[in-house]
């Protein structure tokens, strides 16, 4: 009889039963990829949630493109700070350098018409004159001026020898002789300003936004319509439409707003949380950045005109002032900071202004030559949307300019 014990000791035996038997010993391959289907899984349940945030976003009704859309997804969901940061990197990389040649001549401005002097026949009896205002031209900033440089030209050719609205242009900065700045006068006797809200924007709750265009039938006097401002979750204003306010409006803040008697005009706010019963709409952004026809002494603080590009950023930029007339002034231009933006609107003739929206996307003001809104044209020619922009519905809230 054999002794087991005496037996050879079969290593391989007992080696592939050790293998075989125990289950943590699977293969290390199939474990990970087990691993990386949860973790994918765990991903995908996560993610779910923005994608489908991203994809309502995408098709919803807007006129942006979808770049643009993508953009402020971005923003409005954790990625600000990212998209700030390359925007701001863009910008920084591709502003202008000092000097250079200077322009031979300013661009032409297709808004600007002739208007034929209305024949008025002689009349036998003497009647008192009323003089009817019409701004200086602007003041030259470089020498020599070129042609036609900070002269008015009317925009609509039913305006009459009284336009209700006049355009030019004129390079602001000596620094940068190739900058040109798009200046509007809006004779406040001749015009009724409204504002409409956008698709999209104010992103507030409304029993109704309306048309988010300029309505159909209102074209017919139409003469001018122009860019409102920031996003209110940009800059923290309030808005009031139709008498109700939406968004609460804040102390020292900058805010364009008609009243009942259909005046005009731009202050900084010191009211309440709520318009009074005779303001018609109210749309605040950030602090005057001209006031007294002096500028904003805080220009310099960065913080204060914004998170996404601040002051000091060379961008597409626009504002709305008002004279000392009560007319409103209106100007854009490429290149510009909240201080140079800010001297473009005392130079026009403001005696108070805001800053409105910023950047190439947003920035328009829009004239008209005939009624019935024919002969749509951009203030400048490099403004980048089309003129026909608000005569179908647009995400942004905006003011049209009609003849009274």
């Amino acid at each position: 009889m054999t002794d087991r014990a005496t037996e050879p000791f079969d290593l391989s035996h007992r080696r592939t039963y050790f293998v075989t038997s125990n289950p943590r010993s699977q293969p290390t391959g199939r474990r990970v990829t087990r691993v990386r289907r949860i973790a994918a899984i765990a991903a995908l349940i996560c993610l779910l949630p923005a994608l489908v945030s991203y994809v309502a976003v995408l098709t919803q009704r807007s006129d942006s493109t979808i770049g643009i859309r993508t953009v402020e997804w971005l923003r409005g969901n954790g990625a600000r700070g990212l998209v700030d940061r390359v925007e701001n990197l863009y910008y920084s990389l591709t502003a202008p350098s000092k000097g250079g040649p200077p322009l031979k001549a300013l661009p032409r401005q297709s808004g600007a018409v002739a208007v034929t002097p209305v024949q008025i026949p002689q009349i036998r009896f003497h009647l008192p004159q009323v003089r009817h205002y019409r701004p200086p031209n602007i003041a030259p900033v470089i020498h020599p001026a070129l042609p036609g440089e900070g002269v008015w030209h009317s925009t609509f050719t039913g305006g009459g020898s009284h336009p209700p609205v006049l355009i030019t242009s004129f390079r602001p900065e000596a620094d940068y002789p190739q900058l040109v700045a798009g200046v509007a006068w809006i004779d406040h006797t001749r015009t009724s300003v409204m504002l409409y809200p956008g698709i999209s924007e104010p992103a507030v709750t409304m029993p109704s936004r309306g048309p988010a265009e300029v309505p159909p039938t209102r074209r017919s006097g139409l003469v001018a319509t122009f860019n409102s401002a920031f996003k209110l979750q940009d800059s923290g204003g309030g808005f009031a439409y139709n008498g109700h306010t939406y968004a609460p409006m804040r102390p020292n803040t900058a805010t364009i707003l008609r009243y009942l008697s259909g005046r005009v005009d731009v202050v900084s706010w010191h009211g309440g949380p709520a318009v009074p019963p005779d303001v018609v709409y109210a749309r605040q952004n950030l602090p005057l950045i001209v006031n007294g026809g002096r500028p904003n002494p805080n220009l310099s603080d960065g913080p204060e005109w914004g998170a996404t590009l601040g002051n000091a950023i060379m961008v597409w930029r626009s504002a709305v002032g008002i004279d000392r007339h009560g007319n409103l002034i209106y100007a854009a231009a490429n290149d510009q900071t909240v201080s140079s933006l800010a001297g473009i609107m005392i130079r026009a003739g403001a005696v108070r202004a805001m800053e409105l929206d910023i950047n190439t996307y947003w920035t328009s003001f829009i004239t008209y030559r005939n009624a019935g809104a024919r002969g749509p044209a951009n203030l400048l020619a490099d403004m980048d949307r089309a003129p026909t922009r608000y005569l179908t519905p647009d995400d942004r809230d905006f003011f049209a300019v009609y003849l009274r």
